[in-house]
């Protein structure tokens, strides 16, 4: 397999350029969808089956595995859209210097729907009848919390041993072993509006409760813990002679572990209980939307077998935490022992400067295959 990888790293990388010179934003469903039959056609020259799971506003989801898979064990996720807008590619398409690609979407996660294409071809070419072990789940809306595909990717997972998640590998090559939760939070103030110089004690702010409640939700964070409460975005107020009669923030807490989340959400309903400014209403909306993916024993026993297959390899992989959500959060959340950050090795995503390290392709792409071996045997 090692051989036949590393032949096929150019056609690898002509494939990763198509698909990076292809916008394929979240909200671009057009874009994903070309994405998603560009790997379609793919998979089923060597022999996969492609359940098309429909999407009105969003692209279309894929379930892939072989024509002969029985009941596969392994669940691999990957998805298709990115975060940039439509034009970015045209702005800043595809470019390799060195040993090194960029392009947006190169390596969240590009790089890491051709690296998982190409492990299904290694192992086939291989004689291994591993490939068959394999459920894929290629899903369009991961970058904005996976709202249409967080039910699939759990019903997918149902009777899976292991899901192996293919966002990049941190830029040091450690897979992520653990990641934060997160929820997301609307906070509505109702005041009374009033003419600010002619009768302002008839009014009510809402803004000046919107800014006491800032700042209590604030102080719920407790970073050594893992726990954080930011409120990122405030409106509020018709004008400027006006006391406010509404006002909202829209906020955003990350969780190291599950329990926190329903601590997290009673003190902000506590704080909401009550107002600071007599004669203003409150309400609170929002969920933790992607529960935190935690070390458990089920996933240190996964890496333990990821490591051991690097070790033969003559490669030292280790692992870290990150605050960033992903599709792992899921499968974590639903038993499976999950490790992400199977995609090759890069970094600066979401930005201008976002990158793929040339040489981890390969690497990864064999490292992916031999651990779906091992996993399967």
């Amino acid at each position: 397999m090692k051989e036949y990888i590393r032949f096929k790293q150019d056609e690898m990388l002509n494939l990763i350029e198509e698909l990076v010179n292809i916008d394929s934003g979240s909200v671009n469903k057009a874009g994903v969808d070309m994405v998603g039959n560009r790997l379609k056609a793919e998979y089923e020259k060597i022999g996969f089956r492609i359940h098309e799971v429909p999407q009105r506003e969003y692209g279309n989801h894929l379930i892939i595995q072989h024509k002969k898979a029985d009941v596969p064990e392994i669940l691999a996720i990957a998805h298709m859209d990115t975060v940039f807008p439509f034009g970015t590619a045209e702005e800043r398409p595809f470019k390799r210097i060195g040993n090194i690609a960029y392009g947006p979407g190169v390596i969240d996660m590009k790089s890491s729907l051709v690296t998982l294409l190409y492990a299904m071809k290694a192992l086939i070419k291989e004689g291994s009848p591993h490939y068959k072990n394999v459920q894929i789940i290629l899903n369009s809306d991961e970058e904005i919390g996976s709202p249409s595909s967080k039910e699939l990717i759990i019903n997918a997972a149902e009777g899976k041993k292991y899901a192996l998640i293919m966002e990049p590998a941190r830029k040091d090559g450690s897979l992520v072993s653990s990641r934060r939760g997160k929820g997301n939070y609307t906070l509505n103030v109702i005041g009374r509006a009033a003419h600010s110089g002619i009768e302002p004690e008839k009014g009510r702010s809402a803004i000046e409760e919107l800014a006491h409640k800032v700042i209590q939700m604030h102080e719920l964070n407790d970073h050594e813990n893992g726990i954080s409460v930011n409120v990122g975005l405030i409106e509020g107020g018709s004008s400027v002679n006006t006391v406010s009669d509404h006002a909202s923030a829209q906020m955003e807490i990350r969780i190291a572990e599950t329990d926190q989340g329903l601590r997290v959400e009673e003190k902000m309903e506590k704080i909401c209980s009550r107002t600071d400014v007599p004669g203003t209403e409150i309400t609170l909306e929002g969920e933790i939307n992607r529960p935190p993916m935690e070390k458990n024993k089920r996933n240190r026993q996964l890496l333990r077998k990821i490591m051991l297959v690097g070790e033969e390899m003559g490669i030292e992989i280790t692992d870290t935490s990150t605050g960033g959500g992903s599709d792992a959060s899921f499968t974590s959340a639903a038993g499976i022992a999950t490790i992400d950050g199977m995609g090759p090795v890069g970094g600066n995503a979401h930005s201008d400067k976002e990158y793929l390290e040339i040489s981890s392709l390969t690497e990864r792409t064999l490292l992916l295959a031999k651990v779906i071996e091992n996993l399967s045997e």
